[in-house]
């Protein structure tokens, strides 16, 4: 059996080389914290290099959500869906809902839907006018929390979800438009209800 040489010390990197890659490796870093992850993350764009790539947008978006969901949770407006000992009885059936929501300009609503874990749903919706802010979300026992997807100054969506657990599936929009909106919703899929809960 054939062991691959030692390498001569000669070969070997200095420790002026060594110090020197370390220092290349924690400069790119520090430069990729400040153009990339910050704007992208947290909406900060200290060199504006975020807002020419259009990170800066993903960033403010991501933190005007979470702050709407965090003042949703503090105001108790979250669904929260109640657990038996026993199996829900749950009919599979392709629904057809039409849910249609008023939004003055700053308002926000949400509408869900009732699914357990591995339910499909397909959805549309779309405004009359202006633009809405949107996340498509679900909340679940012991504080489950999944976002599916966010949108910002958005006039319509189309697609389809699984359920990754049992609980409340469904959309969150906020009105950032200056006129009043008109969102319709349309759903089917495996559910048993759909509600607006706020």
């Amino acid at each position: 059996m054939y062991n691959s040489d030692k390498p001569n010390r000669a070969d070997l990197p200095s420790k002026r080389k060594l110090i020197r890659s370390t220092i290349i490796a924690a400069v790119t870093a520090a430069a990729l914290l400040v153009t990339v992850i910050l704007p992208a993350e947290y909406g900060i764009d200290p060199t504006r290099i975020g807002g020419v790539l259009g990170l800066t947008d993903m960033g403010e978006i991501k933190q005007q959500l979470a702050s709407e969901a965090n003042q949703q949770s503090a105001l108790g407006i979250v669904e929260t869906v109640e657990t038996a000992n026993i199996e829900p009885e749950i009919v599979v059936i392709a629904w057809s809902d039409e849910t249609t929501v008023t939004l003055e300009p700053g308002a926000a609503a949400e509408v869900k839907l009732t699914m357990i874990k591995g339910g499909f749903a397909d959805y549309e919706w779309v405004t009359n006018q202006g633009h809405l802010n949107s996340d498509l979300h679900a909340d679940g026992d012991n504080k489950a929390f999944i976002s599916y997807r966010q949108g910002k100054a958005e006039t319509s969506d189309t697609g389809s979800f699984k359920a990754e657990f049992d609980g409340v599936h469904g959309w969150y929009w906020r009105n950032r438009s200056d006129v009043t909106v008109d969102v319709t919703l349309r759903v089917k899929g495996e559910y048993t209800e759909i509600n607006r809960v706020m």
